[in-house]
């Protein structure tokens, strides 16, 4: 008898229905002669029994046609209670017709407005009893984690809606600034100010709250945060109302906070002009396509109209998943995935003539600080030659435009892969200044949020494994940006160019990595374990820091800065090499990586990047165990031609 209803087969729970509205209807017509005549049995029913076996008659064959009996029990709503009294009405005026048909005696008319009334209340109660008795034994058979909702507009009220439909969570109380909506009851759930969340956490015992408000902007998104925070409560968060509008995301789709919800930056719409104009209509490949900003961009390009799209990538898997994931979007673009090295003149080449070509978009980096200090001679490989042989090829193929994707850790680095990218930026300066169709582009920005190597998934795992979070230094401090705001601002700032420009994003305010680390502890409803709270849940563990990082990045080598047309573009103008110094190096940095010389290469970068600093200690693995490391390099000899103009 326990067993619930909802366990039945669905042929059963038709079987069930039907029986009782068979029962339910003559009932009702009963229910409404007594009523009317005064008396449990009055004489006159006799002339109208033939209508306690018409009612369910007409009744059911009108119930199949409205799909009565296809609706689940445990989502009987508003809907179903107006198609039951549809289908009540017209059964009502169907009986009624007989009686007038036949001049049926001793049948009072008014009878059928009692049949109406007590109809509905039988068919329609009977519904939403077994919608309660379905709702009532799973709470008490499978007990459903009480939540609280933080915002009582249209997304909190469905939210709540499906929750209490769901098996899973059951909403006890709702939150919301708006005090004109504090103390209303949003199907049945009562509306609190947040001031009450302490006082509430301890009477519901909920530890989870769910932030229903997905078209606020994401500065006020992170105030809210901001304040929840200190109540070391669990904050799930609905998508954003862009996904939500473009179908990305359904309204129950409950996630994390997501990093670019702490940070709390405001997007600036593009500018369509800027975003087209290197992209309609023409061709463009996108070196690294499988990685973080390279995959980005080719979603980007392909939604802004390219003709045709090249996704060139050396990572097998990374090129299947983009191209797997392009194919979905039925977009009138033509893809095209291609394997290969940027450091392969003749491929890169080949393939930029095979598909004519326009545009191109350099992602394709090595960009992992440690990994770069520790293997020097890849990094050079890839940042530097990789990039110096792509610019080639486009020059000798034609192609408009070129944008390097380069980093804020360019500037005055203390590590090689900071080192390599300006190196690439100023071959690419040298290239813009000799005579060529092609315009040399760079784009220079902080770290993305969610990228490969990014500290807001290690951290986010960390937690889940209980701990420690480990950061390196207490006053550690970067710039974020999401991944698609970075590859929009990238498309823009190549619209922009005329040959040569240096392009800093507007990153914001730096964010302190502790703060951060903090932040995501308490919006997983945990606490900090340390000195002031032994007891807490998550230790932040300090490591120091790793080889070539510093604390604090920066944007740019000088104060010398302009604006553009976008608000969040700069344009900086920074000192540059003749082209003939450049090739000077080039020759002896391919002489030194040749010869696996990385005192050499560390010297020759100390020399051609302005500001950098490099780590006294090689940490190249293979160099420390080769015996290289035990000779003497050969003597440098260096041009001392640095112009600067």
């Amino acid at each position: 008898m326990y067993k619930k209803l909802n366990e039945f087969s669905r042929g059963t729970r038709k079987i069930m229905l039907v029986a009782i509205d068979i029962v339910a209807l003559p009932a009702a017509l009963w229910a409404a002669y007594a009523l009317r005549l005064g008396s449990l049995w009055p004489a006159s029913i006799s002339n109208g029994l033939w209508l306690f076996v018409a009612a369910p008659f007409v009744a059911i064959p009108i119930f199949v046609r409205m799909g009565l009996y296809r609706a689940a029990l445990r989502y009987v709503g508003i809907k179903v209670l107006i198609t039951i009294a549809k289908a009540i009405t017209i059964t009502t005026l169907i009986l009624l017709s007989l009686v007038v048909m036949f001049q049926v005696q001793g049948v009072p008319r008014s009878t059928f407005f009692g049949f109406w009334l007590f109809a509905m209340l039988f068919i329609g109660g009977s519904r939403l009893f077994v919608r309660s008795y379905i709702y009532n034994y799973t709470k008490k058979t499978k007990s459903k984690q009480y939540v609280a909702i933080y915002g009582a507009g249209s997304a909190g009220a469905e939210l709540t809606k499906a929750l209490q439909s769901g098996w899973e969570y059951e909403p006890v109380v709702l939150f919301d600034d708006d005090h004109e909506k504090q103390g209303m009851e949003i199907h049945g759930v009562k509306v609190y100010s947040r001031e009450m969340l302490p006082s509430l956490m301890e009477k519901y015992r909920f530890s989870l709250v769910l932030l229903a408000m997905p078209s606020l902007s994401p500065r006020k998104r992170h105030n809210i945060l901001e304040k929840l925070e200190k109540y070391s409560v669990h904050v799930q968060t609905l998508p954003g109302i862009t996904d939500l509008v473009s179908g990305k995301a359904k309204l129950s789709d409950i996630r994390e906070v997501d990093a670019a919800d702490v940070l709390g930056r405001d997007v600036v719409p593009p500018i369509p002009e800027l975003i087209e104009r290197c992209i309609r209509g023409k061709n463009v490949m996108v070196t690294g396509a499988g990685g973080s900003i390279g995959s980005e961009l080719c979603r980007q390009i392909a939604d802004f109209g390219a003709n045709r799209l090249v996704l060139f990538e050396q990572s097998e898997y990374a090129l299947y998943k983009i191209e797997k994931e392009l194919e979905t979007y039925n977009l009138d673009v033509e893809v095209i995935p291609i394997l290969g090295s940027v450091t392969h003149t003749r491929r890169v080449e080949t393939v930029l003539k095979s598909f004519e070509v326009h545009t191109v978009y350099h992602a394709a980096a090595y960009k992992h600080v440690p990994l770069v200090e520790q293997n020097p001679i890849e990094g050079l490989q890839n940042n530097v030659f990789g990039t110096w042989r792509t610019a080639e090829a486009a020059k000798a193929c034609g192609v408009e435009t070129f944008v390097l994707v380069s980093t804020d850790k360019a500037v005055r680095p203390t590590n090689i892969m900071g080192a390599t990218k300006r190196f690439a930026e100023l071959v690419l300066q040298g290239m813009a200044d000799e005579a060529c169709s092609t315009r040399y582009i760079m784009v220079r920005f902080g770290n993305v949020l969610g990228s490969s190597g990014s500290v807001i998934p290690l951290f986010r795992e960390q937690i889940k494994n209980g701990g420690p979070i480990t950061v390196t230094h207490k006053e550690i401090i970067r710039y974020f940006m999401t991944i698609p705001e970075a590859a929009q601002l990238v498309i823009q700032a190549g619209a922009l160019g005329e040959g040569g420009d240096v392009f800093v994003l507007e990153m914001g305010d730096p964010i302190k990595i502790n703060d951060l680390a903090r932040s995501m502890i308490h919006l997983s409803g945990l606490e900090v374990c340390d000195d002031e709270n032994p007891d807490g849940d998550i230790e932040i563990k300090y490591t120091g820091l790793r080889p070539g990082e510093k604390l604090y990045e920066e944007l740019l080598i000088g104060d010398n800065v302009t604006g553009t047309a976008h608000p969040k573009i700069m344009r900086a103008s920074e000192e540059k090499l003749f082209w003939e110094q450049l090739l000077d190096y080039k020759e002896q940095f391919e002489d030194a990586r040749n010869n696996f010389e990385i005192k050499k290469i560390k010297c020759l970068l100390e020399q051609v990047v302005s500001g950098y600093k490099p780590e006294k200690d090689i940490v190249d693995p293979v160099w420390n165990r080769s015996s290289l490391n035990k000779t003497d390099p050969k003597p440098l000899v260096v041009s001392d031609t640095k112009s600067v103009h």
